[in-house]
């Protein structure tokens, strides 16, 4: 563990720093989740990109929200550093100093926005500065630090991609990139709500005050049924606009029963029963959200497909 203060690190911890401890600060498994959901927000757009022009979009969208993860890592090193399932990250583990995760966070950040701008519009890349800047100083240094409802706001800051694609290619934000917004938006606080009840140790050491500290986990498990109550009925209405489709209902129909049936198991059992089977229906419900999200954009993917050769939609 590192001592952030003084920048002393324990004995045998690492200070030699590799290409992957600088590529860990970007976050790659939530890079994968914002250029999945970009590249559906782009090609899900009624408007037509050259293939160059897309790529660069996706390209520098993923790089901002590396830029989001460097910063954020750099900002939550005290943090990161006294909870099980972050300390190994690169700068508590004295293999990358604060500073240069600074450093990487800003410059990324502003080469994602200005190319992201040259490439297609003012639009994409303003929304994309404002996402960064929400992620980072909004949620980051603000919201997680101060309230329990912390990544139910927050969680806007991982709902901009879809619509930054869509504005990427249109130069515009309509219904359908706003409805894909708000199905990330809806599905973040379950998702890490039923984390938090498996890793509330790691929280309370952390001094965050999760939903599960501050109001204890009674409380939490019925936020998590209410929130995927409310997911399943604005992601199954979704099937019934211009980005849905029957490939996206049928798919819709299956998950939201999956994880409405997920939330309910959560929602009925007791505390002693929570502590006697380790948590399995909280894992089986946070594993499964992680399908979830990917599978409903998969759904949008696939129907936008299908329309470019005249057989998405309900047409």
């Amino acid at each position: 563990m590192t001592d952030l203060s003084t920048n002393a690190k324990v004995p045998g911890a690492e200070t030699e720093a590799q290409f992957g401890d600088y590529f860990a600060l970007l976050k790659p498994r939530v890079m994968t989740l914002v250029v999945f959901t970009a590249f559906v927000g782009l090609l899900a757009a009624p408007a037509s990109v050259h293939p160059f022009v897309g790529f660069c979009a996706i390209l520098f969208i993923a790089v901002g929200g590396g830029a989001s993860g460097a910063l954020n890592m750099w900002w939550d090193a005290d943090i990161d550093a006294v909870m099980r399932r972050t300390a190994r990250r690169p700068i508590p583990s004295g293999r990358v100093e604060g500073g240069e995760a600074l450093a990487i966070g800003l410059v990324l950040s502003a080469f994602a926005v200005v190319f992201l701008g040259l490439a297609t519009n003012w639009l994409a890349a303003g929304l994309l500065a404002f996402t960064i800047f929400f992620y980072v100083v909004i949620y980051t240094m603000w919201l997680k630090r101060t309230t329990p409802q912390n990544i139910v706001i927050g969680g806007a800051a991982g709902a901009f991609p879809p619509m930054i694609g869509w504005a990427a290619a249109t130069g515009s934000v309509s219904v359908e990139a706003v409805l894909m917004f708000c199905l990330t938006f809806m599905w973040t606080p379950p998702h890490f709500w039923a984390l938090a009840l498996f890793m509330r140790g790691d929280y309370d050491a952390a001094k965050v005050p999760m939903l599960t500290v501050t109001h204890g986990r009674r409380s939490t498990r019925v936020h998590i049924l209410v929130y995927t109550v409310l997911l399943a009925a604005l992601a199954v209405g979704t099937a019934f606009t211009a980005v849905g489709g029957p490939v996206y209902l049928a798919t819709a129909l299956v998950l939201n029963a999956l994880f409405l049936k997920g939330a309910w198991d959560i929602f009925r059992r007791d505390e002693a029963a929570s502590e006697a089977d380790n948590y399995k229906a909280e894992k089986a419900f946070f594993k499964l959200s992680l399908l979830y999200l990917f599978a409903h954009f998969g759904a949008i993917l696939v129907e936008a497909g299908l329309a470019r050769f005249g057989f998405g939609g309900w047409a």
